[in-house]
Order: C-alpha cells, then structure tokens, then sequence
C-alpha cells in the first residue's frame, strides 16, 4: 500500500508507522532522512539543500520533491511505502500529486492519527529522559513506580529544552494553520481514513490495521 501518515506533533505518527513497516514490508519514507542521506551523499540535490541550510535558509519544495521522485522509483518500494512528515501544506500535497501521477504511484490512503489537543500537550510536555538509563517515560503517563525507579537510583529525569509548553505551543499553532486542511483536501478525495490516536498504542495499531483493511 502506498500511504500518507498526518496528525499533531505527538499523535504517534512515527510509532505506529514504524510498527506498520515492520509487520507489513512497507518503506518508510522521511523526508528528513532524504536530505541528510542526500546531504551526506553529496549529490546534486543534497548540495543544493546544504547551500540552502548554510544560508540558513528553508530547503525548498522543488528540492525536497526532487529527492523524493529519486526515492519513490528505488526496487523496494513495491512493496509500499508510508510517507511521514510529508506533505505538511496543501501546495506539497499538489506538488507530491504531480510526482505520484508521473511515476504512475497513485495513493491508496491517507491515515489521519487524531488526538485531543490537551493530551498532545501532557504527551509532549511531560516526556522525560532519565539521566541514567536514557529510557524516555512521561510524567503524566508512566507508571510512578518507573518514575521513581529512575530518581531512586540517584537518576535525573530530564526535559528537552523544546519540550517546554511555548515552543510546543508553536508547534501546535503552525500544524494547525498549515497541516490540517490537508484533512479536507484528502476527504474530498476520498482518501482520508480518521483512527482515534488515543490510548494504549497496540490499540491504536488495530484501529490503523482495521482502517486500513490490513486484518
């Protein structure tokens, strides 16, 4: 299947889809890791997105579209692939159109991972890192006992400085504004699937599965 994961920082896009690919001999497709695979690579679109980034300058559209074309005809992607990240406004999702229709690769489906906005915020704000074992936990959701596994072995539980409630705050508004009329554009297209991205995440899975006709 050839999917389009959306849905807020912290919806657990990259969780499921990663958990999807394993199960299902799907490709996950970021495309962060394009323009560092590419940037690293030194190719001519990874040399145009480093002048960009050393500008200090947003890689373009066109570039990230180009790396994208390259990925999309590689041997193993036949067997699907999951886009994540991409697109985030409605002008990539007409530019990623375009590439999809040319290299004959129509989508079968959108997932959207939807999540009240209150518990995105305890999930992005309240994620820590003990300082001992590196574990990531939650102060809102992880077991005290975990929490206080950490602290009584002398660990520190630590905080991310963009975890704090104004940058993800900004995160919040800029997915709003830019990303969520893809949620219309994709439903008039008849490819929009909603799965409540709430809850325990094996549950989560089998909503995604049953949405997506996978069971």
């Amino acid at each position: 299947m050839k999917i389009v994961f959306l849905g807020a920082p912290g919806s657990g896009k990259g969780t499921q889809a990663q958990r999807l690919m394993a199960e299902h001999s799907m490709v996950q497709v970021s495309t962060g890791d394009l323009l560092r695979e590419a940037v690293a690579a030194g190719s001519e679109l990874g040399l145009l997105a480093r002048q960009a980034m050393d500008a200090g300058e947003l890689v373009s559209d066109e570039i990230v579209l180009g790396m994208l074309r390259d990925r999309l005809q590689r041997p193993d992607i036949e067997s699907g692939f999951i886009l994540d990240g991409f697109p985030r406004n409605l002008a990539q999702a007409e530019l990623l159109g375009g590439v999809l229709a040319e290299l004959g690769k129509d989508l079968d489906a959108v997932i959207l991972l939807d999540v009240d906005l209150d518990i995105l915020l305890k999930r992005l704000t309240g994620r820590r890192t003990c300082s001992l074992t590196g574990k990531l936990l939650n102060i809102y959701f992880s077991p005290q006992s975990e929490l206080d596994a950490c602290t009584e072995a002398g660990g520190e539980l630590i905080q991310r400085a963009d975890d704090n409630e104004a940058t993800i705050g900004n995160r919040l508004d800029v997915y709003r504004q830019q990303t969520e009329p893809l949620i219309e554009y994709y439903g008039r297209a008849g490819l929009l699937h909603k799965v409540d991205g709430q809850g325990d995440m094996d549950a989560v899975y089998g909503r995604l599965v049953a949405a997506l006709g996978l069971v």
